[in-house]
């Protein structure tokens, strides 16, 4: 049993509570095995404290705080927050990486016939995914698809050759139903306008198809474990089984979104009221010109994530096709976990480092009617990688974690020592732009110290352990495991 900060209210085997002064509804899913550091719930209390925010703008509150079991320390919301809030959007609740999130991908491949092609295999990811390889064309028209109508929007647009990547896409790669939010809706791209006239005519971009820092990858992975049959045969999953899984957001383009999310927020704050004292600023509904302009760049940069989402996956596709010869696949499921809902009733669901986990009438319709929405929670790197299938929970506001979550401060991290960094290299592959096997390396002291330092960051055991986490969400009701995987190699920025 982990350590329980004497704030919380453990209620059963999966749930605590937070009191408040605020009288807030804090559910907090996470047995006693998944530990919650103190500094997350010290922020989780000052999040709270925008309810004093949002009274002195009238009818708005925060009616719900719902906290994952991958529940840590962020910078200024923690990382596994669901915030539901009545009146108002919180810009800061989504954050930076607008719709940061997953997308799962099923082979025909098997681990065996991939395995001693690791070697190879490494190499061509390297090219293609930090050497110049990966090729990406775009058009204006097609950068403005994208941005304006999402995966679909840039399919729709005739391209002009198939040369690199665009040689792997394969019918089906924005099949309805597989993409939380294949589009969001936007009035215009205007906010992106040097972006999507940079391409002049047809130009290689620099940007789409970048893995992005801290702990986004790409990353090969076979089936390990089946743990629901009828649901994994019906997903496509197999024993044995090679999928991709890729974990990106929205680069820049986030960046640019929170900035202008948070620009109107502070505008409108009423300037006879002392600024927030935690930070957080609201943007109230019934300033629609704000919302609106807000909402589409916003929307512009989560269009724009699973676009890049979609590239990466093109490009483990490409490297694969090159080492392993000709194979097919299939998407399961493209998620966010950065984002924000805005009902008809006035409420709205941020979700900043948790993921849709919505139950059969939340996926009416399509593939996944009867099952649930597929939840995809990785572990760390080198860890098991688990998909479940939601259950709709009203207790989470349909929402589940969106991977292990930290246990240790990157800064902590990165001073940690190096025999256990090298013990985790001799067992695991890790592909990054550095390959730290070349010969020429070994003799640059500084570049290698830099290298390691950033790998220890993203270390097994500065997240916590995945098997606790899942069993929190099994116990909860939130979600139900459908297969577990277990990695080959991982592509690193």
């Amino acid at each position: 049993m982990t350590f329980q900060d004497p704030r919380l209210v453990r209620t059963d085997d999966a749930w605590l509570t937070l009191p408040n002064a605020w009288g807030v509804p804090v559910d907090i899913c996470a047995g006693a095995d998944v530990p919650v550091e103190p500094a997350a719930v010290d922020e989780a209390l000052s999040v709270l404290e925008t309810a004093d925010t949002l009274a002195r703008l009238g009818d708005a509150a925060i009616t719900r705080l719902v906290l994952t079991p991958d529940f840590h320390k962020g910078a200024g919301i923690p990382i596994g927050t669901v915030l539901q809030t009545r009146g108002a959007l919180l810009p800061q609740a989504v954050g930076n990486d607008v719709n940061c999130g997953m997308r799962l991908e099923t082979t025909s491949l098997t681990a065996d016939r991939v395995r001693p092609r690791l070697d190879a295999l490494e190499r061509r990811l390297r090219h293609v995914f930090f050497e110049g390889g990966r090729r990406i064309a775009l058009s204006g028209a097609q950068r403005e698809g994208l941005l304006r109508d999402g995966l679909p929007g840039l399919l729709s647009v005739r391209r002009a050759s198939d040369a690199g990547v665009w040689a792997a896409v394969r019918p089906g790669d924005a099949a309805p139903g597989r993409i939380h939010g294949a589009s969001y809706p936007t009035r215009t791209a205007d906010a992106f306008r040097d972006w999507i006239g940079s391409a002049g005519g047809t130009s290689h971009d620099s940007i789409i198809g970048s893995v992005g820092g801290g702990n986004h990858f790409a990353e090969l992975q076979y089936v390990a474990k089946v743990h629901d049959r009828q649901a994994a045969y019906a997903w496509g999953f197999r024993p044995g089984q090679v999928v991709s899984m890729t974990h990106s957001g929205s680069l820049s383009l986030g960046h640019q979104a929170n900035a202008s999310g948070l620009t109107r927020a502070k505008a409108r704050w009423p300037v006879r009221l002392p600024e927030p004292r935690n930070k957080l600023f609201p943007l109230p509904l019934d300033d629609e010109a704000a919302c609106r302009d807000y909402l589409d760049v916003f929307g512009n940069a989560a269009n724009f994530a699973v676009g890049n989402r979609f590239f990466l996956a093109l490009m483990l596709r490409t490297a694969l096709a090159a080492e392993c010869g000709d194979f097919a696949s299939g998407l399961v499921y493209d998620a966010p976990h950065n984002l924000l809902w805005r009902g008809a009733d006035g409420h709205v669901v941020h979700r900043k480092g948790a993921t849709p986990a919505g139950g059969h009438a939340a996926m009416a319709d399509g593939p996944y009617a009867m099952w649930g929405e597929p939840v995809i929670v990785p572990g760390s790197m080198g860890a098991a990688s688990y998909v479940l299938r939601g259950t709709g929970a009203a207790r989470t506001l349909a929402s589940a974690c969106h991977g292990a979550g930290r246990r240790v401060p990157r800064g902590a991290a990165s001073r940690a020592g190096d025999a256990e960094l090298d013990a985790f290299l001799h067992e695991f592959r890790v592909v990054t732009p550095l390959d730290h096997r070349a010969p020429g390396i070994a003799r640059r002291a500084d570049v290698l110290a830099a290298w390691r330092r950033d790998l220890k960051q993203e270390a097994p055991w500065v997240y916590k352990d995945i098997g606790p986490v899942v069993a929190s969400l099994e116990r909860g009701g939130v979600a139900v495991p459908v297969v577990e995987l277990r990695p080959l190699l991982t592509v690193k920025g």
